[in-house]
C-alpha cells in the first residue's frame, strides 16, 4: 500500500494541495542549491496539531535570523489545513513546514508544507529509548551568541552536519548524538534537546550556547514547574549526564526518548520517564 503523504504549497495567495510526487520547487530555489531557508517539524495527533503555535513562533524567529521574509502565520495555518484535509485521524503524523528564499530576485520566498506518517523507528525509540554517543561540535559554547553569521538558535535547512553526526553515531552502533562544545559543555542533539534529572531538578543547557530553543523542553518545564518539580538552565557536561538520575532527548514528534546508553555505558532512569511523559501529555 502506498504510504499516506500530502503536500501543499502557497501559490497566488492560497494554499494549494498538490500530488505528493509532483515537483513544487524550481531547480534554482536557494533552499535547494544553498540550503538557504528554515523549517519546523510539527506533530500531528488525532488529526490535529496541538502544539503548532510555539513552532510558528520559532519559525518566525528563524526567518528573522536569516533576514528571510516571513509570509505570516495565517499562511502556515492554511498550509497545515490543506495537508491535513484528508489525513486519517488514527495515523500519527509529522508535518514539515519549509520556508526557502526561493530563486531570489523579486520572486517571493517559497512556503510549503508536507505531512507523512511518523517513522516506525521514531515510535520505537519513544518506547524503548536510545543509545547515544557524545561528539564535539568543535566551537566554544558561547561563540555562536557573538557570531550572528553562524545562525545559532535558527532552525535552518542546512542539516548536512546534523545528518553526518547521525551517520557517525550509527557506525559506532548508537542511535543518536549529544553534541558538546569545544570545552566540553553540553549543547543539543542533531534533532533534539538534551534534558536530565539530578538533585531533584530537571536540567537543560541554556540557549546562550547558541542551541535551538526547544519547544518540547519549554512545555515540559512549564508543566513541571506547575507540578512542583524545579527546573534549571544548566551548563552541564557529559559527566553530569553519567551522574544524572535520568537523561532524555526531547523533540516534538518523538517526545521524550530516555537515554539508556551513553558512550557505551548503560544507565537507568530512576523511574522518571513515566512522569516526564505524563507532563508532556504522551
Amino acid at each position: 500500500m502506498t504510504e499516506q503523504r500530502s503536500v501543499a504549497i502557497w501559490r497566488d495567495g492560497a494554499a494549494v494541495a498538490v500530488p505528493a510526487d509532483e515537483p513544487v520547487l524550481t531547480a534554482y530555489d536557494q533552499g535547494l542549491v544553498r540550503g538557504d531557508g528554515v523549517f519546523e517539524s510539527v506533530a500531528v495527533v488525532r488529526g490535529a496539531t496541538p502544539h503548532l503555535a510555539p513552532h510558528l513562533a520559532r519559525l518566525h524567529r528563524s526567518a528573522a535570523l536569516l533576514e528571510l521574509a516571513h509570509p505570516g502565520d495565517d499562511v502556515w495555518r492554511a498550509l497545515v489545513d490543506a495537508v491535513l484535509a484528508d489525513w486519517p485521524a488514527d495515523t500519527e503524523g509529522l508535518i514539515r513546514l519549509l520556508l526557502t528564499r526561493g530563486p531570489g530576485g523579486d520572486v517571493p520566498p517559497t512556503a510549503l508544507a508536507l505531512v507523512s506518517p511518523v517513522p516506525e523507528e521514531t515510535l520505537r525509540q519513544r518506547t524503548t529509548g536510545v543509545s547515544v554517543v557524545s561528539l564535539s561540535l568543535g566551537i566554544p559554547a558561547d561563540y555562536r551568541a557573538q557570531a550572528p553569521w553562524l545562525l545559532g538558535g535558527a532552525k535552518t535547512l542546512s542539516y548536512a552536519v546534523n545528518m553526518a553526526a547521525y551517520r557517525h553515531a550509527h557506525r559506532l552502533g548508537a542511535d543518536d548524538v549529544v553534541l558538546t562544545s569545544l570545552e566540553g559543555q553540553l549543547l543539543e542533539g542533531p534533532t533534539s534537546t538534551v534534558a536530565w534529572a539530578a538533585g531533584g531538578t530537571l536540567h537543560t543547557p541554556p540557549t546562550e550556547t547558541g542551541i535551538l530553543p526547544g519547544t518540547t523542553v519549554a512545555r515540559l518545564f512549564e508543566h513541571a514547574e506547575a507540578a512542583g518539580w524545579p527546573t534549571a538552565r544548566t551548563r552541564g557536561t557529559v559527566e553530569d549526564l553519567h551522574a544524572a538520575d535520568a537523561v532524555w532527548l526531547l523533540s516534538g514528534v518523538r517526545g521524550a526518548a530516555p537515554v539508556h546508553t551513553l558512550d557505551g555505558v548503560r544507565r537507568g532512569d530512576a523511574d522518571l520517564t513515566a512522569r516526564v511523559r505524563e507532563l508532556l501529555g504522551r
